[in-house]
């Protein structure tokens, strides 16, 4: 029996085994990903191109109609930084979506944790109005709330007026930059809030309650809970949540546009998104137009690029 064993052959390790289901796990991800990407780069890979070299060009009314268009190197992207509008329409377009941005990732986290704080039925009928806010199109919400802030017929000068006694007569919120801007905040807030708040409180819903009850029987308060508890936990989704709201912010346009059909209609009530229409179908520069949109591109992933970098840091963790 020894001698039997001694001299039986071993088996070699099935390394070439080992190696092909290693090489699987590393190229799985991308064949999942690939019908995906390929959507994405069919999609905006021909617009984005073509808007690139549109921006290099002088492409106007005259090349709608087939005439060629003249290289014309970086002069778009010259003219568009000179012109004395352009700093304007690029600080208004950064304060607007950082102040919209903070102001929806606040309310949506207040509404976060009272979702999670109140009872089955106020958390459903809460559920449902953000719902319904949310997924109510934007003509739609635009249209209502521009017969909110009429200056003669609108119920916010009739509350102001009549309710808290300010005595603003019929203010036009939509003719003066800063009150129009107030309205354009209020109503991107608004539009943005629900989504901000479904997903915290998705995050919310993973914490512990044994974990709170913990902390609340070791004396902490419901802030310090907060900061110390709930926030830590729902970082990874305030993080993604706050970038799509400045991406989505930065290029807020239909109800910039629509709001000026109701009011002011120079370039100190535009926005880049605003701007770029503008000039693109009002004075038909396209390549001006093209000029800019790369221009936003570019600055997008300058906003994102933190993100991004922590993202990987973490990964790499």
């Amino acid at each position: 029996m020894t001698t039997a064993a001694a001299t039986a052959p071993v088996r070699a390790p099935q390394k070439p085994r080992r190696r092909r289901v290693h090489w699987r796990k590393r190229i799985a991800p991308w064949i999942l990903l690939a019908p995906s990407i390929a959507i994405l780069i069919i999609g905006m890979g021909y617009p984005l191109i073509w808007q690139l070299v549109t921006s290099f060009q002088d492409y106007g009314l005259a090349q709608q109609f087939g005439q060629p268009a003249d290289f014309v190197g970086l002069s778009n992207y010259i003219d568009f930084l000179t012109t004395p509008t352009t700093l304007g329409v690029i600080g208004r377009s950064l304060l607007f979506c950082l102040v919209t941005a903070v102001v929806t990732i606040i309310i949506g986290l207040l509404l976060a944790v009272l979702l999670s704080a109140v009872g089955s039925v106020a958390r459903i009928t809460l559920q449902i109005a953000l719902l319904l806010a949310w997924a109510t199109p934007v003509a739609a919400s635009m249209t209502v709330w521009t017969w909110l802030f009429d200056r003669r017929n609108g119920m916010v000068n009739y509350l102001l007026n009549n309710v808290l006694h300010l005595n603003v007569g019929y203010l036009d919120w939509l003719a003066d930059p800063t009150t129009f801007y107030i309205v354009a905040m209020v109503i991107v807030v608004w539009m943005s809030v629900p989504f901000v708040a479904f997903s915290l409180y998705a995050g919310l819903t993973q914490v512990s309650e044994e974990v709170l009850e913990a902390a609340q029987l070791d004396g902490a308060s419901a802030f310090q809970r907060l900061r110390f508890i709930l926030l830590p936990m729902v970082r990874p989704v305030l993080r993604l949540v706050l970038l799509l709201n400045l991406i989505w912010d930065l290029r807020v346009f239909t109800q910039i546009r629509m709001l000026q059909d109701s009011g002011g209609q120079t370039t100190d009530f535009d926005l880049l998104g605003t701007y770029i229409y503008r000039i693109g179908t009002g004075a038909q520069a396209f390549g001006m137009a093209a000029a800019v949109s790369v221009f936003v591109l570019v600055l997008t992933l300058v906003v994102s690029a933190p993100y991004v970098r922590l993202l990987l840091k973490e990964d790499d963790e």
